[in-house]
């Protein structure tokens, strides 16, 4: 092909068919879609790739909207999260209605009647078909300080004047459970995210470094990691958290129990990185980069990592909801965060009796959100695995 023969810089090649005889292949007209795929970058790619999921995408988003609930869960909370009614204790989710008596007059909830139930020892709540509470939205409700620095008072939901709202029940003190779980969501989410961070740079740098060095640091790393996973998790967990001083203050205990999952789940990430790093630095253009002088640093970051991008993606989405079923295992053990702090383990410590259960099963429902959480992450693990996959 003669210099004569190529196409402009910058034109466009669906216009272009060239006229001059070819040894082994020529060049043919591309069509709008073709090149459209030519042309494009290798994140458009992915993300074109990643579409084709339809469930790793509705988990995105879910996980989107999830986190984006966290910034402002004190205005979507219908309740502060300490308020007590303490005469609507273990008092059963109310259901919103849209009719009453065939007339429609909007969201409202029947207002309750509570009676002693003396054979069992239990309160036992009836709707008051009299009793008419409409709901009312943007509205003025129970004072909070948002995010601890800015007081407010205003509400997405709140109950009728003189009224209550409990969409998914009450505790043993009379505290609303959904506004307990809305503001649980803000420890229970970020403390994955925090975590997997802190794994993720310890995994990288010293998966990375064992890989490519090898040798005795090689050896050394290894015998570290079987010593750690051959520890069963919980009672390591358990033995971790009990160390941390009953004095600390609630940020200190959450950025402990923060620390502890990431220091325990590094190894499974580092034996992966050094594995794919065995393989990958033979390759020729690693050889080329030394022999430009390339800093180890900089081979690893810039040529070798990139080349397994898809399963870091995979193993970061799966190890996200493994810390959150960490945190939620020790609090529910009462090893992990403490009160005031809230996180969805912590609520449902509130469940540990069967008895509590069986006359109460609406105090489980903080486990409908953590199990829906682990399924979305799974989900958007597998749509982002596939799509950064440059062999698929």
């Amino acid at each position: 092909m003669t210099e004569s023969s190529l196409p402009p810089p910058g034109a466009p090649l669906k216009h272009y068919v060239s006229s001059a005889p070819f040894d082994a292949m020529s060049i043919e007209a591309m069509t709008a879609q073709q090149e459209r795929v030519y042309q494009a970058s290798q994140l458009q790619l992915m993300w074109w790739k990643f579409k084709r999921h339809k469930l790793a995408l509705w988990s995105g988003i879910f996980l989107i909207c999830l986190y984006s609930m966290i910034l402002v869960c004190e205005f979507l909370a219908p309740y502060n999260l300490h308020t007590r009614n303490v005469d609507h204790i273990y008092e059963p989710p109310q259901r919103i209605r849209l009719f009453d008596h065939g007339q429609f007059v909007g969201p409202f909830v029947y207002g309750r009647q509570m009676t002693l139930d003396i054979e069992n020892l239990r309160r036992v709540y009836r709707d008051n078909p009299s009793d008419v509470q409409p709901l009312r939205f943007f509205c003025r409700g129970d004072a909070y300080r948002f995010w601890g620095l800015i007081e407010g008072n205003l509400h997405l939901v709140c109950p009728a004047e003189n009224g209550n709202l409990f969409l998914l029940g009450t505790d043993r003190l009379g505290r609303d459970v959904l506004s307990r779980i809305i503001y649980g969501a803000r420890i229970s989410l970020t403390i994955g995210l925090i975590g997997i961070a802190f794994s993720f740079v310890l995994g990288i740098v010293i998966g990375g470094l064992a890989g490519y060095k090898g040798g005795v640091f090689d050896l050394i790393v290894q015998r570290i990691i079987e010593v750690l996973q051959s520890i069963p998790s919980i009672p390591l967990w358990m033995a971790l958290a009990a160390i941390m001083p009953v004095t600390w203050s609630p940020i200190f205990i959450y950025f402990g129990i923060t620390l502890i999952l990431g220091l325990l789940d590094w190894t499974g990430l580092a034996r992966a990185v050094r594995s794919k790093l065995l393989a990958l630095r033979e390759e020729d253009y690693v050889l080329a980069a030394q022999l430009m002088g390339a800093k180890t640093s900089r081979i690893i970051g810039k040529h070798l990592i990139p080349g397994f991008m898809s399963h870091l993606i995979a193993t970061a989405t799966i190890s996200v909801p493994g810390m959150i079923l960490g945190e939620t295992a020790l609090s529910f053990l009462g090893l992990g965060l403490r009160p005031p702090i809230t996180s969805w383990g912590i609520l449902l410590t509130e469940a540990r009796s069967v008895s509590t259960i069986a006359f109460y099963p609406w105090l489980l429902f903080p486990m409908i959100p953590v199990i829906l959480v682990i399924l979305a992450f799974n989900f958007l693990g597998d749509g982002l695995r596939d799509a950064a996959d440059p062999y698929r």
